[in-house]
């Protein structure tokens, strides 16, 4: 079965990614988040072999993962750092 709705190619060969969001809502986040993510994630890809881009992005992610900490776990959890 194809993880895509309404995909017109198979699920072998997917025409692109399926997206959860259960986990950046729990933690809080909303629209402007996944737009900040899906961005992310473009340039993750188009810089995929350049470090240096990869490693800001990295560091923008954890900002914002740090004004959103999972629930139920601590603060000073590594997850929530």
């Amino acid at each position: 079965k194809n993880m895509i709705p309404n995909d017109p190619r198979s699920p072998m060969d997917p025409s692109g990614i399926r997206i959860g969001t259960p986990a950046m809502t729990t933690r809080g986040m909303k629209e402007a988040e996944m737009v900040k993510v899906a961005k992310w994630m473009d340039l993750a890809i188009a810089n995929r072999t350049n470090e240096q881009e990869l490693a800001k992005i990295k560091e923008e992610v954890k900002e914002l993962c740090k004004g959103f900490p999972v629930p139920g776990i601590g603060n000073d959890s590594p997850i929530n750092r």
